[in-house]
Protein backbone atom coordinates (compact mmCIF):
# COMPACT_ATOMS: atom_id res chain seq x y z
CA UNK A 1 0.00 0.00 0.00
CA UNK A 2 1.79 3.22 -0.95
CA UNK A 3 0.88 6.65 0.95
CA UNK A 4 1.81 10.01 -0.90
CA UNK A 5 2.02 12.76 1.78
CA UNK A 6 2.64 16.37 0.58
CA UNK A 7 2.41 19.17 2.82
CA UNK A 8 3.81 22.39 2.43
CA UNK A 9 3.18 26.02 4.18
CA UNK A 10 3.04 29.45 2.15
CA UNK A 11 2.26 33.00 1.40
CA UNK A 12 1.10 36.72 2.93
CA UNK A 13 0.30 39.49 1.77
CA UNK A 14 0.00 42.23 4.63
CA UNK A 15 0.52 41.96 8.33
CA UNK A 16 -1.35 42.18 11.36
CA UNK A 17 -1.44 44.78 13.70
CA UNK A 18 -3.46 44.21 16.98
CA UNK A 19 -3.75 46.06 20.29
CA UNK A 20 -2.83 43.90 23.29
CA UNK A 21 -3.90 44.38 27.01
CA UNK A 22 -5.16 41.55 29.11
CA UNK A 23 -2.92 38.99 30.76
CA UNK A 24 -4.24 35.45 31.16
CA UNK A 25 -2.75 31.75 31.14
CA UNK A 26 -3.60 29.04 29.21
CA UNK A 27 -2.98 25.70 30.24
CA UNK A 28 -2.64 24.25 26.51
CA UNK A 29 -0.71 26.80 24.95
CA UNK A 30 2.37 28.17 27.03
CA UNK A 31 1.96 29.42 30.89
CA UNK A 32 1.28 32.87 29.97
CA UNK A 33 -0.29 35.28 26.90
CA UNK A 34 -0.88 38.73 26.23
CA UNK A 35 -4.41 38.70 24.98
CA UNK A 36 -5.65 41.31 22.42
CA UNK A 37 -8.73 43.04 22.32
CA UNK A 38 -10.41 42.36 19.81
CA UNK A 39 -10.93 38.50 17.59
CA UNK A 40 -9.93 37.61 14.36
CA UNK A 41 -12.79 36.22 12.09
CA UNK A 42 -12.42 33.30 9.48
CA UNK A 43 -14.62 31.85 7.20
CA UNK A 44 -14.11 28.28 6.34
CA UNK A 45 -15.55 26.19 3.60
CA UNK A 46 -15.05 22.18 4.10
CA UNK A 47 -16.15 19.72 0.66
CA UNK A 48 -16.59 16.06 0.87
CA UNK A 49 -17.10 13.89 -1.86
CA UNK A 50 -17.12 10.52 -3.00
CA UNK A 51 -16.11 10.75 -6.73
CA UNK A 52 -16.24 7.13 -7.56
CA UNK A 53 -13.16 7.26 -9.27
CA UNK A 54 -13.98 9.46 -11.95
CA UNK A 55 -12.33 12.93 -13.20
CA UNK A 56 -13.07 16.45 -12.00
CA UNK A 57 -16.09 18.14 -13.50
CA UNK A 58 -16.21 20.99 -16.05
CA UNK A 59 -17.40 23.35 -13.06
CA UNK A 60 -17.07 24.07 -9.55
CA UNK A 61 -18.58 27.46 -8.67
CA UNK A 62 -21.46 25.79 -6.47
CA UNK A 63 -19.45 23.56 -4.71
CA UNK A 64 -16.78 26.13 -3.65
CA UNK A 65 -20.02 29.42 -3.75
CA UNK A 66 -17.39 30.99 -6.03
CA UNK A 67 -20.17 33.31 -7.30
CA UNK A 68 -19.86 37.16 -7.32
CA UNK A 69 -22.72 37.23 -4.27
CA UNK A 70 -20.54 35.14 -2.04
CA UNK A 71 -18.93 35.93 1.01
CA UNK A 72 -14.69 35.25 -0.12
CA UNK A 73 -13.52 32.34 2.12
CA UNK A 74 -10.25 32.37 3.80
CA UNK A 75 -9.76 28.21 3.88
CA UNK A 76 -10.87 26.21 1.61
CA UNK A 77 -11.18 21.98 3.03
CA UNK A 78 -11.26 19.49 0.66
CA UNK A 79 -11.81 15.79 1.27
CA UNK A 80 -12.28 13.08 -1.90
CA UNK A 81 -12.93 9.56 -1.43
CA UNK A 82 -12.22 7.14 -4.31
CA UNK A 83 -9.76 8.64 -5.84
CA UNK A 84 -9.05 6.55 -8.91
CA UNK A 85 -6.05 4.66 -7.49
CA UNK A 86 -5.85 1.96 -10.18
CA UNK A 87 -1.97 1.18 -10.57
CA UNK A 88 -1.38 3.63 -13.87
CA UNK A 89 -2.95 6.57 -12.53
CA UNK A 90 -1.48 5.89 -9.18
CA UNK A 91 2.38 5.91 -10.38
CA UNK A 92 1.46 8.58 -12.67
CA UNK A 93 0.32 10.71 -9.61
CA UNK A 94 3.37 9.53 -7.00
CA UNK A 95 5.09 12.36 -9.93
CA UNK A 96 3.10 13.94 -10.33
CA UNK A 97 -0.37 16.47 -8.68
CA UNK A 98 -2.97 13.87 -9.08
CA UNK A 99 -6.18 15.63 -11.38
CA UNK A 100 -7.94 16.61 -8.84
CA UNK A 101 -5.10 18.44 -7.41
CA UNK A 102 -4.45 20.08 -10.24
CA UNK A 103 -7.93 20.87 -11.02
CA UNK A 104 -8.24 22.78 -7.67
CA UNK A 105 -5.17 24.80 -7.71
CA UNK A 106 -6.00 26.21 -11.24
CA UNK A 107 -9.72 27.25 -9.97
CA UNK A 108 -8.28 28.16 -6.97
CA UNK A 109 -4.85 30.01 -7.12
CA UNK A 110 -6.01 32.90 -9.78
CA UNK A 111 -8.59 33.85 -6.88
CA UNK A 112 -4.97 34.33 -4.50
CA UNK A 113 -4.93 30.42 -2.57
CA UNK A 114 -2.50 28.41 -2.70
CA UNK A 115 -2.45 25.10 -2.06
CA UNK A 116 -0.98 25.09 1.42
CA UNK A 117 -0.75 20.97 2.17
CA UNK A 118 -2.05 18.04 0.69
CA UNK A 119 -2.20 14.41 1.73
CA UNK A 120 -2.91 11.28 -0.06
CA UNK A 121 -3.38 7.45 0.55
CA UNK A 122 -4.54 5.61 -2.15
CA UNK A 123 -8.16 6.80 -2.99
CA UNK A 124 -8.38 9.08 0.12
CA UNK A 125 -7.30 12.61 -0.71
CA UNK A 126 -7.05 15.61 1.49
CA UNK A 127 -6.47 19.31 0.22
CA UNK A 128 -5.78 22.67 2.43
CA UNK A 129 -6.35 25.94 0.39
CA UNK A 130 -5.92 29.31 2.18
CA UNK A 131 -5.83 33.16 1.25
CA UNK A 132 -2.02 34.65 1.01
CA UNK A 133 -2.99 37.04 3.51
CA UNK A 134 -2.94 34.23 6.17
CA UNK A 135 -0.09 31.89 5.33
CA UNK A 136 2.28 33.39 7.49
CA UNK A 137 0.40 32.90 10.48
CA UNK A 138 0.13 29.07 9.72
CA UNK A 139 2.31 26.85 11.63
CA UNK A 140 3.39 23.40 12.20
CA UNK A 141 1.90 21.94 9.74
CA UNK A 142 1.54 18.03 9.44
CA UNK A 143 -0.14 15.19 8.25
CA UNK A 144 -1.03 11.70 9.29
CA UNK A 145 -3.08 8.48 7.57
CA UNK A 146 -4.30 5.58 9.33
CA UNK A 147 -5.13 1.96 7.05
CA UNK A 148 -8.02 0.18 8.59
CA UNK A 149 -8.85 -1.87 5.33
CA UNK A 150 -7.81 -5.99 5.97
CA UNK A 151 -7.20 -5.44 9.69
CA UNK A 152 -5.40 -2.30 8.87
CA UNK A 153 -2.93 -3.54 6.30
CA UNK A 154 -4.62 -2.18 3.35
CA UNK A 155 -5.41 1.77 2.52
CA UNK A 156 -8.71 1.33 0.85
CA UNK A 157 -10.47 2.55 3.57
CA UNK A 158 -9.02 4.63 6.82
CA UNK A 159 -8.09 8.70 7.39
CA UNK A 160 -5.98 10.68 6.30
CA UNK A 161 -5.34 13.85 8.63
CA UNK A 162 -3.53 17.50 8.21
CA UNK A 163 -3.01 19.98 11.33
CA UNK A 164 -2.01 23.01 11.75
CA UNK A 165 -1.97 25.82 13.98
CA UNK A 166 -3.93 28.95 12.45
CA UNK A 167 -3.19 32.70 14.67
CA UNK A 168 -2.08 30.38 17.67
CA UNK A 169 -5.12 27.82 17.38
CA UNK A 170 -4.76 24.37 17.29
CA UNK A 171 -6.92 23.02 14.33
CA UNK A 172 -7.15 18.98 13.04
CA UNK A 173 -8.93 17.77 9.72
CA UNK A 174 -9.97 14.47 8.88
CA UNK A 175 -11.19 13.02 6.06
CA UNK A 176 -12.22 9.21 6.18
CA UNK A 177 -13.31 6.53 4.28
CA UNK A 178 -15.18 3.66 7.13
CA UNK A 179 -16.32 0.30 5.80
CA UNK A 180 -19.88 0.07 4.04
CA UNK A 181 -22.71 -1.58 4.58
CA UNK A 182 -26.12 -0.83 6.94
CA UNK A 183 -24.44 -4.10 9.00
CA UNK A 184 -21.34 -2.67 9.70
CA UNK A 185 -21.89 0.28 12.66
CA UNK A 186 -19.89 -1.13 14.83
CA UNK A 187 -16.74 -1.64 12.48
CA UNK A 188 -17.50 1.77 11.18
CA UNK A 189 -17.53 2.97 15.41
CA UNK A 190 -14.38 0.99 15.89
CA UNK A 191 -12.52 2.55 13.12
CA UNK A 192 -13.39 5.82 13.57
CA UNK A 193 -12.61 5.62 17.31
CA UNK A 194 -8.83 3.95 16.21
CA UNK A 195 -8.38 6.94 13.75
CA UNK A 196 -9.64 9.48 16.23
CA UNK A 197 -7.47 8.37 19.51
CA UNK A 198 -4.32 6.85 17.99
CA UNK A 199 -2.90 9.28 15.36
CA UNK A 200 0.06 10.71 17.00
CA UNK A 201 1.73 13.66 14.86
CA UNK A 202 5.55 14.14 15.41
CA UNK A 203 7.24 16.98 17.22
CA UNK A 204 7.10 17.38 21.14
CA UNK A 205 4.45 20.42 21.73
CA UNK A 206 1.61 18.96 18.82
CA UNK A 207 -1.26 17.80 20.41
CA UNK A 208 -3.25 14.53 19.17
CA UNK A 209 -5.53 14.74 17.16
CA UNK A 210 -8.72 15.11 20.05
CA UNK A 211 -6.65 17.79 22.04
CA UNK A 212 -6.71 20.49 18.83
CA UNK A 213 -8.39 23.61 19.83
CA UNK A 214 -10.73 22.87 17.03
CA UNK A 215 -11.31 19.12 15.42
CA UNK A 216 -13.04 18.40 11.92
CA UNK A 217 -13.75 14.99 11.06
CA UNK A 218 -15.98 14.04 7.96
CA UNK A 219 -15.92 11.99 4.38
CA UNK A 220 -17.90 9.17 3.33
CA UNK A 221 -18.37 7.60 6.51
CA UNK A 222 -21.27 5.36 5.57
CA UNK A 223 -23.42 5.31 8.42
CA UNK A 224 -26.96 3.94 6.91
CA UNK A 225 -30.89 4.35 7.94
CA UNK A 226 -31.64 1.52 9.79
CA UNK A 227 -35.04 0.09 10.43
CA UNK A 228 -37.35 1.73 8.24
CA UNK A 229 -38.13 0.01 5.04
CA UNK A 230 -37.12 1.36 1.41
CA UNK A 231 -40.36 2.57 0.81
CA UNK A 232 -41.26 4.54 3.91
CA UNK A 233 -37.70 5.96 3.38
CA UNK A 234 -38.12 7.08 0.67
CA UNK A 235 -41.88 8.51 0.60
CA UNK A 236 -40.39 10.51 3.54
CA UNK A 237 -37.57 11.82 0.79
CA UNK A 238 -40.22 12.55 -1.62
CA UNK A 239 -42.22 14.50 0.65
CA UNK A 240 -38.96 16.45 2.20
CA UNK A 241 -40.06 15.13 6.06
CA UNK A 242 -36.44 13.90 6.51
CA UNK A 243 -37.08 14.73 10.38
CA UNK A 244 -38.88 11.14 10.20
CA UNK A 245 -35.38 9.35 9.34
CA UNK A 246 -33.02 11.12 11.69
CA UNK A 247 -33.64 9.24 15.00
CA UNK A 248 -32.71 5.91 13.15
CA UNK A 249 -29.38 7.20 11.21
CA UNK A 250 -27.01 5.27 12.55
CA UNK A 251 -24.46 8.24 13.35
CA UNK A 252 -26.90 9.84 15.04
CA UNK A 253 -27.90 7.24 17.51
CA UNK A 254 -24.47 6.35 17.87
CA UNK A 255 -23.55 9.61 19.26
CA UNK A 256 -26.38 9.18 22.14
CA UNK A 257 -24.38 5.90 23.17
CA UNK A 258 -20.71 6.26 22.37
CA UNK A 259 -18.67 8.84 24.58
CA UNK A 260 -16.05 9.25 22.13
CA UNK A 261 -18.88 10.85 19.67
CA UNK A 262 -20.63 12.71 22.39
CA UNK A 263 -18.70 16.15 21.99
CA UNK A 264 -19.30 15.90 18.12
CA UNK A 265 -21.49 18.36 16.36
CA UNK A 266 -23.52 18.71 13.22
CA UNK A 267 -25.87 20.97 11.57
CA UNK A 268 -29.01 19.22 10.65
CA UNK A 269 -29.80 17.15 7.75
CA UNK A 270 -32.21 19.31 5.85
CA UNK A 271 -31.12 17.66 2.38
CA UNK A 272 -31.89 14.42 0.82
CA UNK A 273 -29.87 11.57 1.44
CA UNK A 274 -26.72 11.61 -0.53
CA UNK A 275 -26.65 7.93 -1.48
CA UNK A 276 -27.10 5.92 -3.72
CA UNK A 277 -27.86 7.45 -7.15
CA UNK A 278 -27.81 6.25 -10.80
CA UNK A 279 -25.08 8.44 -12.12
CA UNK A 280 -25.82 11.99 -13.85
CA UNK A 281 -29.53 12.15 -11.89
CA UNK A 282 -31.14 12.91 -9.05
CA UNK A 283 -32.99 9.77 -9.49
CA UNK A 284 -31.74 6.89 -6.63
CA UNK A 285 -30.57 3.60 -7.16
CA UNK A 286 -32.50 1.01 -10.15
CA UNK A 287 -30.33 -1.39 -10.31
CA UNK A 288 -30.76 -4.79 -8.48
CA UNK A 289 -29.05 -3.67 -5.58
CA UNK A 290 -31.55 -1.15 -5.06
CA UNK A 291 -29.55 0.38 -2.08
CA UNK A 292 -31.82 1.91 0.85
CA UNK A 293 -31.26 5.63 0.35
CA UNK A 294 -28.69 7.11 3.21
CA UNK A 295 -26.61 10.31 4.35
CA UNK A 296 -23.54 8.71 4.15
CA UNK A 297 -21.34 11.91 3.55
CA UNK A 298 -21.38 13.69 7.01
CA UNK A 299 -19.44 17.05 8.46
CA UNK A 300 -19.19 16.86 11.84
CA UNK A 301 -16.68 18.99 14.43
CA UNK A 302 -15.62 19.20 18.04
CA UNK A 303 -14.76 22.39 19.77
CA UNK A 304 -11.78 21.65 22.88
CA UNK A 305 -13.70 22.89 25.88
CA UNK A 306 -10.78 25.50 25.85
CA UNK A 307 -10.84 28.07 28.74
CA UNK A 308 -9.35 31.26 29.71
CA UNK A 309 -8.76 33.14 33.28
CA UNK A 310 -8.76 36.33 32.61
CA UNK A 311 -6.70 37.63 35.21
CA UNK A 312 -7.48 41.50 36.58
CA UNK A 313 -7.00 42.81 40.16
CA UNK A 314 -9.48 42.61 42.65
CA UNK A 315 -11.53 40.26 40.84
CA UNK A 316 -12.00 36.74 40.60
CA UNK A 317 -10.95 34.89 37.62
CA UNK A 318 -14.04 34.58 34.78
CA UNK A 319 -14.11 31.94 32.03
CA UNK A 320 -13.62 33.11 28.34
CA UNK A 321 -14.25 30.95 25.37
CA UNK A 322 -11.21 31.14 22.91
CA UNK A 323 -12.52 29.91 19.79
CA UNK A 324 -16.07 29.50 18.99
CA UNK A 325 -17.25 27.57 16.14
CA UNK A 326 -20.38 28.85 13.54
CA UNK A 327 -22.76 26.84 10.82
CA UNK A 328 -23.72 28.78 8.21
CA UNK A 329 -24.73 26.30 5.63
CA UNK A 330 -24.37 22.86 5.35
CA UNK A 331 -26.01 21.18 2.22
CA UNK A 332 -25.64 18.94 -0.39
CA UNK A 333 -25.01 19.50 -4.05
CA UNK A 334 -27.24 17.53 -6.18
CA UNK A 335 -26.38 18.88 -9.72
CA UNK A 336 -23.01 16.65 -9.73
CA UNK A 337 -23.70 13.22 -10.87
CA UNK A 338 -20.39 11.83 -11.44
CA UNK A 339 -20.55 9.34 -9.06
CA UNK A 340 -23.34 7.85 -7.01
CA UNK A 341 -22.85 10.26 -4.23
CA UNK A 342 -23.91 13.81 -4.34
CA UNK A 343 -20.98 15.99 -2.63
CA UNK A 344 -22.02 17.73 1.15
CA UNK A 345 -20.02 20.86 2.31
CA UNK A 346 -20.61 23.14 5.13
CA UNK A 347 -19.47 26.84 5.39
CA UNK A 348 -18.47 27.81 9.29
CA UNK A 349 -17.34 30.86 10.92
CA UNK A 350 -14.55 30.85 13.10
CA UNK A 351 -14.50 33.65 15.98
CA UNK A 352 -10.97 33.76 17.66
CA UNK A 353 -8.37 36.12 19.26
CA UNK A 354 -5.19 35.59 18.16
CA UNK A 355 -2.57 34.49 19.34
CA UNK A 356 0.01 35.30 16.63
CA UNK A 357 -0.37 38.81 15.26
CA UNK A 358 3.28 39.70 13.81
CA UNK A 359 4.81 37.44 10.63
CA UNK A 360 8.02 35.68 11.97
CA UNK A 361 9.78 37.53 8.93
CA UNK A 362 8.76 40.94 7.17
CA UNK A 363 10.12 40.62 3.67
CA UNK A 364 9.97 43.40 0.58
CA UNK A 365 11.68 43.96 -2.17
CA UNK A 366 14.22 46.76 -3.05
CA UNK A 367 13.84 49.56 -5.80
CA UNK A 368 12.25 49.07 -9.47
CA UNK A 369 12.97 45.66 -11.00
CA UNK A 370 13.75 44.36 -14.24
CA UNK A 371 16.09 41.91 -16.07
CA UNK A 372 18.58 44.47 -16.89
CA UNK A 373 20.19 44.03 -13.33
CA UNK A 374 21.20 42.21 -10.13
CA UNK A 375 17.93 42.99 -7.92
CA UNK A 376 17.65 43.12 -3.95
CA UNK A 377 15.19 42.07 -1.29
CA UNK A 378 15.30 43.22 2.11
CA UNK A 379 13.79 41.18 5.09
CA UNK A 380 14.01 41.75 9.33
CA UNK A 381 12.76 39.05 11.40
CA UNK A 382 11.10 39.22 14.88
CA UNK A 383 14.12 38.78 17.80
CA UNK A 384 15.75 35.08 18.10
CA UNK A 385 14.21 33.87 15.00
CA UNK A 386 15.95 30.80 14.14
CA UNK A 387 17.63 31.61 11.29
CA UNK A 388 19.44 28.46 9.22
CA UNK A 389 21.35 28.12 5.92
CA UNK A 390 18.94 26.28 4.41
CA UNK A 391 16.39 29.43 4.23
CA UNK A 392 15.26 30.74 1.46
CA UNK A 393 13.33 33.64 -0.66
CA UNK A 394 11.20 32.48 -3.71
CA UNK A 395 9.97 34.76 -6.43
CA UNK A 396 6.56 34.13 -7.11
CA UNK A 397 4.19 34.90 -9.59
CA UNK A 398 1.02 36.37 -7.85
CA UNK A 399 -1.29 33.27 -9.22
CA UNK A 400 1.21 30.57 -7.98
CA UNK A 401 0.18 27.23 -7.08
CA UNK A 402 2.06 26.05 -4.19
CA UNK A 403 5.36 26.67 -2.35
CA UNK A 404 7.57 24.74 -4.96
CA UNK A 405 5.55 27.31 -7.72
CA UNK A 406 8.65 29.60 -7.46
CA UNK A 407 10.22 31.22 -10.57
CA UNK A 408 13.25 31.51 -8.86
CA UNK A 409 14.82 31.87 -5.45
CA UNK A 410 17.62 32.64 -3.77
CA UNK A 411 19.37 31.33 -0.34
CA UNK A 412 19.18 33.70 2.45
CA UNK A 413 22.51 33.57 3.94
CA UNK A 414 24.88 32.55 0.71
CA UNK A 415 23.00 35.59 -1.15
CA UNK A 416 23.29 37.59 1.66
CA UNK A 417 25.19 40.92 0.55
CA UNK A 418 24.65 43.00 3.80
CA UNK A 419 22.90 43.10 7.61
CA UNK A 420 22.36 45.42 10.27
CA UNK A 421 20.76 44.70 12.93
CA UNK A 422 16.91 45.62 11.83
CA UNK A 423 17.42 44.85 8.10
CA UNK A 424 19.35 41.89 5.98
CA UNK A 425 19.90 42.40 2.05
CA UNK A 426 19.89 39.84 -0.07
CA UNK A 427 20.64 39.88 -4.06
CA UNK A 428 18.92 37.64 -6.89
CA UNK A 429 20.97 37.67 -9.97
CA UNK A 430 19.61 39.55 -13.29
CA UNK A 431 19.95 36.12 -15.28
CA UNK A 432 16.92 34.94 -13.17
CA UNK A 433 14.62 37.23 -13.10
CA UNK A 434 11.57 37.15 -15.49
CA UNK A 435 12.20 39.69 -19.23
CA UNK A 436 8.21 39.50 -19.69
CA UNK A 437 7.68 41.14 -16.50
CA UNK A 438 4.46 40.72 -14.92
CA UNK A 439 3.17 40.87 -11.06
CA UNK A 440 4.58 39.23 -8.31
CA UNK A 441 5.80 37.95 -4.55
CA UNK A 442 8.35 37.03 -2.45
CA UNK A 443 8.37 34.68 0.31
CA UNK A 444 10.17 33.82 2.89
CA UNK A 445 10.74 29.85 3.63
CA UNK A 446 11.83 28.66 6.99
CA UNK A 447 13.57 25.48 7.31
CA UNK A 448 13.20 25.47 11.27
CA UNK A 449 9.22 26.17 11.02
CA UNK A 450 9.25 23.82 7.33
CA UNK A 451 6.57 27.02 6.54
CA UNK A 452 6.65 30.46 4.43
CA UNK A 453 7.01 32.61 7.26
CA UNK A 454 6.64 36.35 5.30
CA UNK A 455 5.42 37.10 2.56
CA UNK A 456 5.32 40.62 0.59
CA UNK A 457 2.37 42.88 -0.80
CA UNK A 458 2.52 41.99 -4.95
CA UNK A 459 4.56 44.08 -7.16
CA UNK A 460 5.42 44.63 -10.37
CA UNK A 461 8.59 43.43 -12.54
CA UNK A 462 8.73 45.55 -15.59
CA UNK A 463 9.04 43.93 -19.53
CA UNK A 464 12.42 44.20 -20.71
CA UNK A 465 13.02 43.83 -24.33
CA UNK A 466 14.43 40.49 -25.58
CA UNK A 467 13.84 37.51 -27.65
CA UNK A 468 10.97 34.81 -27.04
CA UNK A 469 13.66 32.23 -26.79
CA UNK A 470 15.33 33.67 -24.09
CA UNK A 471 11.80 34.49 -22.28
CA UNK A 472 11.30 30.66 -22.30
CA UNK A 473 14.83 29.72 -20.99
CA UNK A 474 14.43 33.09 -18.05
CA UNK A 475 11.09 31.19 -16.69
CA UNK A 476 12.43 27.79 -16.52
CA UNK A 477 15.86 27.75 -14.94
CA UNK A 478 16.46 24.71 -14.54
CA UNK A 479 20.00 24.20 -13.67
CA UNK A 480 19.62 25.70 -10.23
CA UNK A 481 19.22 22.93 -7.62
CA UNK A 482 16.04 23.27 -5.71
CA UNK A 483 15.59 23.68 -2.45
CA UNK A 484 14.66 20.73 -0.45
CA UNK A 485 11.59 20.47 1.44
CA UNK A 486 10.99 17.73 3.73
CA UNK A 487 7.53 17.62 3.76
CA UNK A 488 6.67 16.63 0.64
CA UNK A 489 7.72 12.98 0.22
CA UNK A 490 5.62 9.59 -0.94
CA UNK A 491 5.17 6.82 1.88
CA UNK A 492 5.24 3.45 1.30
Amino acid sequence: MTVLNFSSCFPVDGSFAVGCGILLCLHVHTSVFVWPHFTFSCRLHIVTWNVGTASPPPDVTDLLQLSSQAVDMDMYVIGLQEVNSKIVNFLSDMAFDDPWSTFFMDVLSPLGYIKLSAIRMQGLLLLVFVKHAHVPFIRDIHTHYTRTGLYGYWGNKGGVTIRLSLYGHTICFINCHLPAHIENTDQRLDNCEKILEMQQFEGENVPGVLDHDLLFWFGDLNFRIADHGMHFVRESINKCRYNLLWEKDQLNMAKKKESFLKEFMEGPLQFKPTYKFDLYTDVYDTSGKKRKPAWTDRILWRVKNLCSYVLKEGELPQKEQAVSVTLKNYISHMSYGISDHKPVTGTFGLEMKPFVSVPLVTVNPEGEWNAERDVLISYSTVPKFPSSTWDWIGLYKVTFKHVNDYVTYAWVKDDEISFTEDTNLVYMSANEIPHAGGEFLLCFYSHAFQSVVGISQPFQIQATKISTEKDLAQEDICGMERPYNPESHIEF
